[in-house]
């Protein structure tokens, strides 16, 4: 990337990267794309003797990206507060089980790994705007902090500061197993619930256990979140009574075994997992139809 005026092939292949840093900033696949279509906007604003002097249009797209994910954020938190109960990321299928049409690109797109687990998201969803783009550009994608000291508008060394207070908040918030012993937990959930057996889920879950939904008041979902193993499989069960017809899969959930329920072919329910010593430490719950458009086939 180290040439001027690079073409627009060279250009366009910056969106990957793009994206993938946005949705990790953003949480919203959907605010994400809209944050690089603004970036490369943008770029093509500029007039064309400008974009030649630019060396390396990956690290400008990636600065512009930054800043105005940064900006988003710092809207985001009023608009959070309006929201009708919890606020949960949006979550990713596998590249597989992506909605066909638009979805089927951003499938290309999109890179799963822990850093895009639940778990991480949320965990990111504490940080301050400024600690959460510091964080996510040096210690997932590998920035220098002098190109994030341009995004957010500060010194090297306060990026640095920023960074290591998000990194205490991270702990220990990555999957503690997202492999074999989480899909084998998660296969025992969907046939406890299935089975409607509260024993046998009190059994799988950790007694402080915690369940979060995103419903965003468009569609049913506990308003604040559910805490305890018997507390949870009771209200589980409820909703398998109230909710018949319901078929649940096992599913990837951004990157990590869970749940979907659909009926009639049509996804309502993605749930994803963590564990903590061999058992569901929390399940998070996203309801709302806006945040499950790339599982539905909405475009």
């Amino acid at each position: 990337m180290g040439t001027a005026g690079a073409d627009t092939d060279t250009v366009a292949g910056e969106r990957r990267q793009l994206l993938n840093v946005a949705y990790r900033l953003l949480g919203s696949l959907a605010e994400a794309e809209d944050a690089v279509q603004e970036a490369y906007a943008r770029w093509y604003a500029l007039p064309d003797s400008r974009r030649h002097e630019i060396a390396s249009p990956g690290a400008w797209l990636t600065t512009v990206t930054g800043r105005i994910c940064l900006d988003v954020l710092g809207s985001a938190r009023a608009r959070r507060e309006r929201y009708v109960g919890a606020w949960l990321p949006e979550p990713l299928p596998d590249r597989s089980e992506w909605a066909h049409g638009q979805g089927g690109d951003l499938a290309e797109q999109m890179v799963l790994d822990e850093s895009v687990s639940m778990a991480f998201l949320v965990v990111l969803e504490s940080m301050t705007p400024a600690e959460r783009v510091a964080f996510v550009l040096h210690d997932v994608f590998r920035y220098p902090f002098a190109e994030i000291a341009e995004v957010l508008g500060r010194s090297s060394a306060a990026c640095k500061q920023l960074a290591a207070s998000a990194r205490r908040r991270v702990g220990a918030a990555r999957p503690e197993d997202v492999g074999a012993r989480q899909a084998e937990a998660v296969r025992q959930v969907r046939r406890a619930w299935e089975a409607k057996d509260i024993a046998a889920l009190v059994g799988l879950l950790a007694p402080s256990a915690v369940m979060t939904a995103d419903g965003g008041g468009l569609a049913g979902a506990a308003l604040r979140p559910v805490e305890g193993a018997a507390r949870i499989a009771s209200y589980m069960v409820a909703i398998a009574d109230k909710a018949p017809g319901l078929e649940l899969l096992e599913r990837t959930v951004n990157g990590a075994p869970g749940l979907v329920a659909l009926r009639d072919g049509v996804v309502l329910t993605v749930a994803a997992f963590d564990l903590a010593g061999g058992r569901v430490a929390r399940i998070w719950v996203v309801r709302n139809p806006e945040k499950l458009r790339a599982w539905s086939g909405e475009d």
